[in-house]
């Protein structure tokens, strides 16, 4: 399979975003390239920023403050409770948060909540992914691939009292 990225500014740093033959986003990350490769080091993918039009447009909406719901493609690649985790998290609205446990329980697997951690600790889609709207059952800022100064910084551009 062929797949294109490109990196762009954002107001919380470089992003950069991998398009599988079809359009649909199979990767993004903070950073560059670089840092995508860390999480897929079989990733091989040219640089081509026309193809980018739509996906760049929405993320650099949702970082301006003007789009909440995310319509470009998915395609995550991950096992499938994976992707039903993923998919769980994708449907946190905008400014909200969940649990694990809550996450667990949408999946129909409440005992799952160490599971869920891994899901979003695995998820290779973040933002259109929200994994940043999962926190501990307490209230924390638990684990953020980029950290939880990044995590709590989004979460208050979505308006969320953290």
């Amino acid at each position: 399979m062929k797949y294109v990225y490109d990196t762009f500014d954002t107001p919380f740093g470089d992003f950069s975003i991998v398009l599988d033959e079809n359009g649909a986003v199979t990767a993004n990350a903070f950073g560059g390239i670089a840092t995508l490769k860390k999480w897929n080091p079989r990733l091989k993918a040219e640089r081509h920023p026309a193809a980018f039009r739509e996906a760049r447009g929405q993320m650099l909406a949702y970082f301006e403050g003007s789009l909440r719901e995310f319509t470009v493609r998915v395609a995550p690649e991950g096992t499938a409770f994976q992707r039903g985790v993923w998919s769980a998290l994708r449907r946190i609205p905008y400014g909200k948060t969940r649990s694990y446990g809550e996450i667990a329980a949408a999946v129909d697997n409440p005992n799952a909540s160490r599971a869920i951690g891994a899901a979003c600790g695995a998820n290779p889609i973040c933002i259109i992914v929200p994994c940043h709207r999962v926190i501990g059952a307490d209230g924390s800022m638990t684990g953020f691939a980029y950290g939880e100064t990044l995590k709590r910084r989004l979460l208050e551009h979505e308006g969320v009292a953290v």
